[in-house]
């Protein structure tokens, strides 16, 4: 089997690509990535894996990565909130327009299966929990309005052209290779490299928001059984475990990972932020009936033990 992974270079993508390279029923990874997120040295070493460096928004070299494809997994996207709150623009050229490019290549080349990243955000104002796919998405910054864009048209291409899809819905992945040096890391990292360095955890308002994480060998281990037993929806799936915790019960949970209290220092609530998220996973576990979640304080300590290797 050849398997496309737009993004491969970047923290989910690159632990898809190390699944892969070991995996007996995937012959050759394509691994595409511009390198605004992502680095070449995750995928050091990796046998199977090709990586072509470029754009979502080429088509041309979507047309020469894509031909000869049996699965294109769909992760490069301009993550963020915050960042999609500076630049709306190119939050949407590149996850709403990238994706339509991706899943146009896809239907030139054989229509291959396309699995495309959304997110929790699309939830946005929407207070019910936990979240279900059926409930109204209400998007509340241009990231999330963008993602929702992505995976409506991976749908609508399911529906109108048979292109067989599936469309997950990420909540908090965390765990290796998620980079902490820059300023719209993500909460997990960024507790792990404070705490580590010994300086206090920068806490965004009170610190009782919630959030649903998931350990990111989990996501990898989700969507490469997708691509080997060709799992397909015409509904988006959420893709987290219903496992939901406040930053504050994060900060608990590391400190019992590390061995030792931790100091916090309270900043200032993030705009256009989700207060609470928990996942409804009972349309997860129908389609992936096996899967068995990393838990919480496990992947801590896998992330944990990989930033101390970085030194």
């Amino acid at each position: 089997m050849n398997v496309v992974v737009t993004g491969g270079a970047g923290f989910i993508g690159a632990n898809l690509c190390r699944l892969f390279d070991v995996s007996d029923g995937v012959t050759r990874v394509v691994a595409v990535d511009d390198f605004s997120t992502g680095d070449r040295d995750n995928l050091v070493g990796l046998a199977k894996v090709h990586l072509v460096e470029g754009s979502i928004l080429d088509a041309e070299l979507l047309d020469s990565v894509v031909e000869g494809a049996d699965a294109i997994v769909h992760l490069a996207a301009r993550p963020s909130v915050p960042r999609s709150l500076a630049d709306p623009m190119a939050s949407h050229r590149t996850n709403a327009t990238g994706t339509m490019e991706v899943l146009e290549a896809a239907r030139r080349h054989g229509s291959p299966q396309v699995l495309v990243a959304s997110s929790s955000s699309v939830y946005g104002a929407n207070r019910t929990l936990p979240k279900r796919e059926d409930l109204v998405p209400m998007p509340v910054s241009p990231y999330a309005a963008s993602k929702l864009a992505a995976e409506s048209a991976a749908l609508a291409h399911g529906h109108a052209f048979g292109l067989p899809v599936l469309a997950f819905r990420f909540f908090n992945v965390f765990g290796p290779l998620q980079a902490a040096d820059h300023a719209y890391a993500a909460v997990v990292p960024t507790f792990v490299a404070a705490a580590l360095r010994g300086e206090p955890l920068p806490v965004h308002g009170d610190g009782r928001q919630t959030r649903d994480f998931t350990y990111v060998g989990t996501v990898a281990a989700v969507l490469a059984d997708a691509v080997t037993r060709k799992v397909c929806a015409l509904e988006p799936v959420n893709l987290a475990f219903g496992t939901r915790i406040s930053l504050l019960g994060l900060i608990e949970v590391l400190e019992g990972v590390l061995g030792r209290s931790l100091p916090r220092q309270h900043v200032g609530a993030r705009a256009a932020a989700v207060r609470d998220s928990q996942a409804d996973e009972s349309r997860l576990t129908s389609l992936f009936p096996g899967i068995v979640p990393v838990q919480l304080a496990d992947g801590l300590r896998a992330t944990v033990d990989w930033f101390e290797e970085l030194g």
